[in-house]
């Protein structure tokens, strides 16, 4: 959906996934759901251009966001992705948690650490997710978590490592979203 308002479902508690453009957001709810064609996936940057809803097991919508930051799209679609983002968490009463998503590999962005701002100020629980985990030793991750723990003032603890290649951090993932619905 291009804007949020009612629609047909609406209802159950939501997760909503972000993080920027080719993150991995659908690579996740894809391994989440286990289901390889779920939410579409694509190497170039910015596939995800709506608002897309998942019902997961008749209990919950797992909100699929458009990805910010270095998509190859015009100014004005840009803008109009960030309208529809902050009309999404203004007007989502349902919304329970964020998983935030952002690259192992890199230091958060500017637009990464608007998002946690936002989230902070707006009084939305969420919880930082570092994808592609793969890439990265299983050694060396406290070392790539650190800046990413700086720049979002978040702790190593509360990070969630997920790789969509190998499934590491899909059953914490299931836990926390299991904790956020139902306890």
């Amino acid at each position: 959906m291009a804007d949020y308002g009612d629609f047909p479902g609406r209802g159950p508690d939501q997760i909503a996934v972000v993080g920027k453009s080719n993150v991995g957001k659908s690579t996740l709810i894809n391994k989440l759901c286990r289901r390889n064609k779920l939410a579409r996936t694509s190497s170039t940057p910015g596939k995800t251009r709506l608002i897309n809803v998942f019902l997961l097991n008749g209990a919950f919508h797992l909100i699929d966001l458009p990805g910010y930051g270095f998509a190859k799209v015009d100014k004005r679609e840009k803008q109009r992705w960030g309208t529809m983002m902050q009309d999404y968490f203004t007007r989502a009463e349902e919304l329970k948690h964020v998983l935030c998503l952002v690259d192992i590999r890199h230091e958060p962005t500017e637009d990464d650490r608007t998002m946690n701002r936002f989230l902070r100020q707006m009084d939305i629980p969420f919880t930082v997710v570092a994808t592609k985990a793969d890439k990265i030793s299983r050694g060396a991750r406290s070392r790539y978590l650190a800046p990413i723990c700086r720049a979002l003032s978040v702790q190593p603890w509360e990070i969630i490592c997920f790789s969509g290649e190998d499934g590491t951090g899909r059953e914490e993932l299931l836990e926390k979203i299991e904790n956020v619905l139902f306890r």
